[in-house]
């Protein structure tokens, strides 16, 4: 009888739901709504961690290791996407007729129950945009409810759990993902090809955030700079914001350093931006936190003030320390666009450094669909040393390595292990470098290795 419940069903009191995969930055946040809403939560994860300390100090029973008995009493499961059929957990609800959800499809459940529901998507830029919109929100005293993709050190965590009317999410488009969601205000940063394990093509991205936007009950705010983004959104009303004046919402003012700059909607001074984050692309980031806000009638000093305490989230441009009196920071840049702006931003906020970049790159699909467009951004270091691929959900079926990239980039360097490039940094680092470690992976390691 239950198989036929949809998620809703299931978000009340005297329902169990079981969260296969809880202590992921997602899955450990949503078992936190979850539990806030009074649901019973337990949940399951391959290791013990912070995350499932965490769980556990606020009630919720953590199991370690995937186990069959692990489900007993539950009403539901929520899995998250690294979670696959062939988990003993998956394979037991399967078997006892108990209905299986995606995480994604938990979040959208949630939504419903709120008032504004911000869902903050694009290719690049989906963290740091949704962190200045909390730090607004916050300044607002809009008590919102929140889910990053990272760590915001205002929240000592990725997420929040609030007692106002208000949801914020980063919402990615992987498997589609976000268009489980039910925005209430929809934001478009941008539009580029990734994904091509799960898209077709560039046209097959357009066509599902086309899908995403029209979703959005109250209205959508889009980069309207960003040509992919307007193709894919032609004939939907949308509030456009952008660095180009023809931008309902746009910069006026601008500092070389794109830090200092003014915020005009619809031909009115909003507020004043001062940036404690550097590059072209974060002022656009800004503008975007910027026209949400306004279309949620916030006031513009609550941006300003907002975005002036925002000084970057965890993984973006983040200052790890010192080696040899060299800077070293970490960023999470895995696309060929987001680094161009990386080291477009260092090069502007920070002239006359000599960048000692060390990439990994993220999955074996991404290196070789994009493997053109990495050769020439990545050429854009002063010194490269490249880590082996980081596999994350794939197996190399692509015959492709980093030492491939190595070769087509003149003087790049290849080291296999994190040791290896660590070992390489130790020997090539000078004082008033710039060292930074990029990638979605585990490179930060490398970076945190040297400086121990």
């Amino acid at each position: 009888m239950m198989m036929n419940k949809d998620m809703g069903f299931f978000l009340r009191p005297d329902c169990h739901v079981h969260l296969i995969g809880i202590g992921g930055v997602s899955m450990r946040a949503l078992g936190l709504v979850l539990k806030g809403m009074g649901v019973h939560v337990s949940g399951s994860d391959m290791s013990a961690s912070s995350s499932t300390r965490e769980l556990e100090e606020n009630g919720i029973s953590v199991a370690i290791g995937h186990h069959a008995c692990n489900i007993d009493g539950a009403d539901c499961i929520i899995r998250s996407a690294a979670v696959h059929n062939d988990n003993p957990e998956i394979a037991a609800a399967r078997a006892a007729g108990i209905p299986i959800f995606e995480r994604a499809q938990a979040w959208g459940e949630i939504m419903k129950s709120y008032k504004n529901a911000i869902c903050v998507s694009g290719t690049h830029g989906k963290t740091t945009t949704t962190s200045m919109l909390t730090h607004i929100l916050m300044e607002a005293q809009q008590d919102p409810t929140v889910m990053i993709g990272g760590y915001l050190p205002l929240l000592h965590a990725g997420h929040r759990v609030g007692k106002g009317d208000t949801i914020l999410l980063e919402s990615c488009e992987y498997c589609d993902s976000f268009l489980n969601f039910f925005p209430t205000l929809a934001v478009v940063l941008n539009v580029e090809e990734d994904h091509l394990d799960y898209f077709k093509d560039l046209a097959d991205i357009q066509k599902s955030f086309r899908k995403f936007a029209s979703m959005a009950t109250k209205g959508v705010a889009a980069n309207g700079d960003d040509p992919h983004t307007v193709a894919a959104l032609e004939g939907i009303d949308y509030v456009s914001f952008g660095l180009r004046e023809s931008n309902r919402v746009h910069a006026r003012n601008m500092h070389p350093d794109w830090q200092h700059f003014d915020v005009i909607c619809d031909g009115s001074f909003y507020c004043h931006i001062d940036l404690g984050v550097l590059g072209r692309h974060n002022a656009l980031n800004a503008l975007a936190a910027a026209a949400a806000s306004w279309m949620m009638g916030i006031p513009g000093e609550a941006v300003s003030q907002g975005i002036c305490a925002f000084h970057g989230a965890g993984r973006r441009m983040e200052f790890k320390g010192t080696f040899n009196g060299a800077d070293v920071y970490d960023d999470y840049a895995h696309h060929p666009d987001e680094v161009a702006a990386t080291i477009s931003a260092v090069r502007s906020g920070m002239p006359n450094r000599r960048i000692v970049l060390a990439f990994q790159p993220h999955t074996f699909s991404r290196t070789k669909a994009l493997f053109d467009d990495f050769v020439r951004e990545l050429g854009k270091a002063d010194v490269l040393v490249l880590a082996e691929i980081y596999a994350a959900r794939e197996h190399n079926t692509f015959g492709i390595s980093s030492a491939d990239l190595a070769r087509k980039i003149p003087d790049a360097v290849y080291r296999e292990t994190l040791p290896e490039v660590t070992q390489f940094l130790r020997e090539t680092v000078k004082e008033g470098d710039l060292v930074l470690t990029m990638g979605a992976g585990d490179i930060f390691r490398a970076g945190e290795a040297l400086l121990k």
